[in-house]
């Protein structure tokens, strides 16, 4: 009884999936016990945080992927420490007192001691039996195979395998148990044969399978390979492209700038000729004033006084020559300012780019001609060298230069249109924002603040930035303008806040404030180091902390400012009830230069607002809420 109790002991040791006695023993949620190893790698296979049972096919949800959270079978593990601390007894003496086994008999089954082992190779057909020592079977080095002993009848082999039912029994278990219909029994060899046979087979897939997916990794190893060295190929091209653009960029950047030194020196020659002249005008008439001025007796006799009224009368020649012509020193500026730079933006090409002068941009105006955009006709009409644009259904609120030259009209119900000097328009971005007002950065960003007081950051593409800024709200600060200076400072007026904003680019909150003290800002202009505010019927300049400078009222007309290409100042006078425009320059202390647009008839809008630009190539832009005027001087 109790050799039938130890054999059941061993098997119930048994690891179901490793054959072999459980090591660190776990249970899963179905009370089948395996190895740790075992679960980890059955883990593996599947993938994921849950181990099907290899016996009854049961699911065990395995927290955070780690076996070794799963309960330990103690019972189990005491068990097994137990009996490897009791050293192996033959299982083949007689008497009661047994000696401690020596050797494992491969083909008996049995644990032999030595006087028992004498015995067993005496016998001549126990003679060819695989005998193993213990120590060989302690050290890990053999495996023993094991007899499998009926449950039921502990002396018998369970030398018979019911295929139906799925396990091995003893013969005697067959006769009562295996014997009806639906039971397939045959011999415990043939099985293992069998199994043996199939269990190669399907280690031969596997290797086959294994030696697949290890073509697969060595191809994908040749990919990778192949991908670096197509890596290190193009990157040595990059680098050899990169030498060469260089090379090719130095010498076209020193071709540039000699373009633009040979240019600009020469406008400079033909001013400083201008100056020299002017200069020894100033130096003649001093001279001669000085001869004829100066404190002498009354000449007397007829040679002294011929002499003096000589000189008074070449005095008098000289004093009343014309005053000088700004005329020419002004086209000359023109033409030494108007050089610029236009940069291949978009260009996938070497180049830089090209000196060009935007004074010879001017063309001909075309007459009687329409144009077409989201299926609206827009006429444009040649009238007295002005060019009118007809907007679509929408209203303007505000308009500037763009840095490539054209003209850009923000409307509030949405987009952004981008007209030509000939008054085409070219295209309409930000097409679902509704447009406040609108202004350039120095490398080409767009300001943009809509028609809620939110200010947004647009890359010269017109692709929105993540900057923020903290405005006041519309029901807070009112109406509002904005304008950039050459720094790239952001300003933004508020009629009813009566205050102005300054911002950096980097957004978030206003970095100051600037109190608009006696004068309420409708619009504001940044002029070189100042600030021109639109204040009802006033223009005034005022300094970059509030003080004003100079003013300029005309109560009879609506006033709008404008930086000019010479850096003066253009003022339109409106009178909205006529529908009468005019423009004038003045300089910087807000004084009358001249007229250059006198009493133009426009059509009248019911919404009194207006906005002026001039184009860098001289045409000087007019807009009222729904149509774009394009004054082009003779």
């Amino acid at each position: 009884m109790a050799e039938a109790l130890k054999t059941v002991i061993s098997q119930s040791t048994e690891c179901p999936v490793c054959l072999s006695t459980f090591t660190d023993p776990k249970i899963l949620s179905c009370s089948h016990t395996f190895c740790k190893t075992c679960l980890d790698n059955l883990l593996e296979c599947h993938g994921n945080c849950q181990i099907r049972c290899p016996v009854c096919r049961a699911v065990t949800q395995v927290p955070n992927q780690d076996v070794g959270k799963l309960q330990v079978n103690l019972a189990l593990k005491s068990l097994i420490e137990d009996m490897e601390g009791h050293p192996q007894i033959c299982t083949n003496c007689k008497s009661n007192d047994k000696s401690h086994a020596a050797v494992y008999c491969q083909d008996c089954g049995n644990y032999l001691c030595i006087s028992c082992l004498n015995t067993h190779s005496q016998w001549k057909g126990f003679i060819d039996h695989e005998v193993i020592a213990m120590s060989e079977i302690s050290s890990g080095k053999v495996s023993v195979r094991k007899y499998r002993k009926c449950r039921k009848h502990p002396k018998e082999d369970e030398g018979c395998f019911c295929s139906s039912c799925r396990r091995f029994t003893c013969f005697r278990c067959v006769v009562m148990e295996h014997t009806g219909e639906g039971h397939k029994v045959i011999e415990g060899t043939a099985y293992e044969d069998k199994h043996t046979k199939g269990m190669e087979e399907l280690k031969s897939k596997v290797d086959k399978k294994q030696s697949c997916f290890q073509k697969y990794i060595d191809f994908i190893d040749e990919q990778t390979k192949s991908v670096d060295n197509a890596k290190k190929q193009c990157t040595s091209d990059i680098n050899k492209a990169y030498d060469d653009a260089v090379r090719q960029l130095t010498v076209k950047r020193e071709s540039l700038v000699r373009e633009v030194k040979e240019t600009t020196e020469g406008v400079k020659k033909e001013l400083e000729s201008m100056k020299t002249t002017a200069q020894k005008h100033i130096n003649r008439l001093a001279t001669m004033a000085e001869m004829v001025t100066k404190k002498i007796k009354i000449p007397l006799d007829m040679d002294t006084l011929a002499a003096h009224d000589t000189l008074c009368e070449e005095l008098r020649e000289v004093f009343d020559q014309k005053d000088p012509d700004y005329e020419q020193p002004k086209k000359s500026g023109i033409k030494g300012k108007s050089v610029k730079f236009k940069r291949n933006v978009g260009v996938d090409k070497l180049g830089l780019g090209k000196i060009v002068n935007i004074v010879e941009r001017n063309v001909a105006l075309p007459t009687n001609k329409t144009f077409n955009e989201k299926d609206v006709c827009l006429p444009m009409y040649n009238i007295d060298n002005v060019k009118k644009v007809a907007l679509p259904a929408q209203d303007m609120n505000t308009m500037v230069g763009t840095p490539d030259g054209r003209m850009a009209v923000g409307c509030d119900t949405g987009g952004m249109k981008i007209f030509s000097t000939d008054g085409q328009l070219q295209e309409t971005v930000l097409k679902d924002v509704k447009i406040n007002t609108v202004g350039f950065l120095s490398d080409g960003r767009c300001v943009v603040m809509d028609t809620s007081h939110n200010i947004t950051l647009y890359t010269p593409e017109y692709t929105q930035l993540n900057v923020m800024f903290k405005t006041l709200s519309k029901d807070g600060g009112g109406f509002s303008d904005l304008t950039v200076d050459a720094d790239d400072v952001i300003y933004v007026s508020y009629l009813n806040a009566e205050k102005i904003q300054v911002f950096s680019t980097a957004g978030g909150q206003a970095v100051r404030e600037i109190p608009c003290n006696g004068y309420v800002p409708y619009q504001i202009t940044s002029y070189h180091g100042s600030l021109i505010i639109l204040s009802l019927y006033a223009i005034i300049l005022i300094d970059k902390q509030g003080a004003v400078q100079h003013e300029l009222k005309k109560p009879d007309s609506c006033l709008y400012a404008a930086v000019s290409q010479w850096n003066t100042i253009l003022i339109a006078k409106v009178k909205h009830i006529e529908g009468l425009m005019s423009i004038d320059e003045y300089t910087n202390e807000l004084r009358h230069i001249r007229n250059l647009v006198n009493n133009y008839k426009f059509k009248k809008h019911r919404i009194h607002w207006c906005n002026l630009q001039q184009y860098r190539s001289g045409e000087i832009a007019f807009c009222t809420r729904d149509r774009l005027y394009i004054f082009r001087l003779k």
